[in-house]
This record gives structure tokens, sequence and C-alpha cells, in this order.
């Protein structure tokens, strides 16, 4: 997003809009830092600019990321759908993308409020490939991968901010805790906040085996998830 410094009149009603805090003032013009920026376009969205001095410039390649993975207006080019994501886990029931014995995961680096680089996403990656996980196939950050098995990026994308990006895979229910653990402590080496999602198909008994796993990895559960009872339509057999 640029400011057209001929329409400016620096009234800073579009600052409060940026997530990033990437619009400040300076001198008697306000400015938009390039390098902070994620493209989300929620500054000109917002419509509170007076006199239209926000606008959008054609982006190119690495930086058409930014808007791919930030504006959920703009649907990304490799799976054609807006957002960072893929179909939502708690859509299991229909999609039976997690059978028993597995679990997903999915790591979303970036909220709230601080966004993240390309580089502290392919740490995460790369430190869960080393446990063979398997990385789902139309997620956008997989599409960016130069290797699947190593969890490694194209460089070029490396520097590019976004809002968020999402890290999914599902593994063997017996890898959890190891993987687990792992992103506690790649957490330490990386310069943004990740939120984190676990899910697998409920045992007989009612018990959900990836808690278990969440606990003895040292995380704290939330009590916000989510028990889908599978009244949709399965598209997949139980298995």
């Amino acid at each position: 997003m640029k400011i057209d410094e001929v329409l400016c009149t620096a009234c800073e009603q579009c600052i409060p809009y940026c997530p990033m805090g990437a619009i400040f003032l300076e001198g008697d013009m306000v400015k938009i830092s390039q390098d902070e920026c994620v493209e989300c376009d929620i500054c000109r969205r917002a419509g509170v600019c007076p006199v239209d001095a926000l606008y959008q410039p054609e982006l190119k390649w690495p930086r058409t990321l930014r808007s791919a993975f930030s504006n959920p207006l703009v649907s990304h080019p490799d799976t054609n759908v807006p957002g960072r994501g893929t179909e939502e886990m708690k859509t299991n029931e229909v999609t039976g993308r997690f059978r028993r014995g597995y679990a997903g995961i999915a790591v979303e680096l970036g909220r709230p409020g601080t966004g993240a680089r390309f580089y502290d996403v392919e740490k995460v990656a790369t430190a869960c490939a080393k446990l063979g996980v398997r990385f789902e196939p139309a997620n956008p950050v997989t599409f960016l991968m130069e290797d699947r098995r190593t969890g490694k990026l194209r460089p070029e994308v490396l520097n590019e901010k976004v809002l968020s990006a999402i890290v999914e895979f599902d593994l063997e229910l017996q890898k959890v805790p190891e993987v687990l653990k792992a992103l506690k402590e790649v957490a330490k080496e990386i310069d943004t906040v990740f939120s984190l999602d676990l899910v697998c198909r409920a045992e007989p008994d009612g018990s959900l085996p990836t808690v278990d796993a969440a606990k003895s990895a040292g995380f704290e559960v939330s009590l916000n998830g989510k028990t889908n009872v599978g009244l949709g339509r399965p598209l997949k057999e139980d298995g």
C-alpha cells in the first residue's frame, strides 16, 4: 500500500487501522513502511481517508505473497481459496482428512497482531520435517517449499512479511509429543508468536489422544476446543 503525497493532508485517520503499525507520521506527511506493510488493504478498505490518498500499486512476485496471505478478499493463486489455510479441521467428519491413529497439527504464525516473515515460517517447518511429518499438499505454505521432505522454502520469499501463515501437517499419534516438544524449542528461535491447533478422531470412550499428548509436552489445552459430533454428510468412510 502507498500514499499519494500530493493528496495526503496528514490527518492521521488511517494510522489506527494498520494491524502492523506500518503507517506513521513523519514531519507533516503520513508514510507507510514498505518493509512492514503486509498488503492487507485494511487501511484503504476502512474508507477513513477523506481525500482517497491511499492506493494499491501493482504488486510483483514475491511481494504478491503479502496480499495473498494477508488480504481475506484475495484468493491465493495456488489454492484459489481466500485465506491462509485449507478445509477447516473441524469439518473432518465430512472431509475425512484425519484417520484413526493419526493427528493433524496446524501452526499459525503471526497472530494475534505481530505478523510473520517466512524465514520464521521456515524454521517451524524444518523443525517439524525432521520428525517425518506429512505437510498438507493444499496448504499455501506447502506450495512455497523447495523440498517437502526438509520443509525448506524458496529463498526469494523468506523476507516477505504476512499477517499470518499456517504450517499444516498430519502424523502418527505416537509422534505428537515429540513434535510438540520440537515446537517448544523452535519457539525460542522465532521473532513472532504462533497458535497451535491439534485434531484427531475421538476414541470410542470419548477421549482425545491429542489432549494427553499436548499435556505431556507441557502445553495447556484451551477449554474452547471444538468437538464435531458428526452430523454432516460424510464423504469418507471411517478408517
